[in-house]
């Protein structure tokens, strides 16, 4: 396998401070669009769990991810935000892309990085002042988009339909939990968390 250098990947800091600069970074020649998008107000970062969701209105964002070559993802992306796409749509685009997209296995991590850091590029834009909170997000996506490639390479993993016969009942659905996770068994862990969030709330 070809090694990277380590010096060309593409870090939050060097990305942020690239994209602050007005460097040329992930391909991109020109980054100015970003200084034409709207501020974010504290407001409209706010993000609640039900907008993570694979509704139909939701979907065309995130086949926009999913689709677009990452050399032009951001520049999309910016006239998509110019056209009226929220803050609030991208960040769950972007999260639902990275769920479908990038397999968590064989360990949680590596590639995976890509969907958990999400949430920590939406608190970096929270932190930041209203001007400047699109730019994490900018840097998730091309993260994203290098996850997605590598998830390619190593055998173009997407995430199935769920097996509805093998999902327990919201009253087994804990106990098949704990029983999957000690034996190791992924596939009835899988289905036993769907049991699991169909009958308990996030606080369960």
């Amino acid at each position: 396998m070809k090694q990277v250098n380590p010096s060309l990947r593409p870090t939050r800091r060097r990305f942020l401070t690239d994209m602050a600069a007005g460097t040329a970074v992930a391909g991109v020649s020109d980054i100015a669009f970003l200084s034409q998008l709207h501020a974010v107000p504290a407001a409209e970062a706010k993000v609640s769990p039900e907008a993570v969701q694979l509704l139909p209105e939701i979907e065309p964002t995130v086949r926009l991810i999913e689709d677009t070559p990452r050399a032009r993802l951001m520049e999309v992306v910016a006239e998509r935000i110019k056209a009226g796409m929220s803050y609030r749509e991208l960040l769950a685009g972007l999260l639902l892309a990275g769920v479908r997209n990038v397999e968590p296995r064989p360990s949680v991590g590596f590639k995976f990085h890509a969907v958990l850091v999400v949430h920590s590029a939406h608190l970096a834009s929270l932190s930041s002042p209203a001007a400047d909170r699109w730019l994490p997000v900018f840097w998730a996506l091309d993260n994203f988009k290098s996850a997605q490639a590598r998830d390619v390479r190593e055998g173009n993993w997407t995430m199935p339909p769920v097996n509805q016969k093998q999902v327990p009942s919201a009253a087994q659905a804990k106990r098949a939990f704990r029983r999957a996770m000690n034996r190791w068994d992924e596939e009835a862990a899988d289905a036993a968390v769907t049991g699991l969030v169909r009958g308990h709330g996030a606080n369960q």
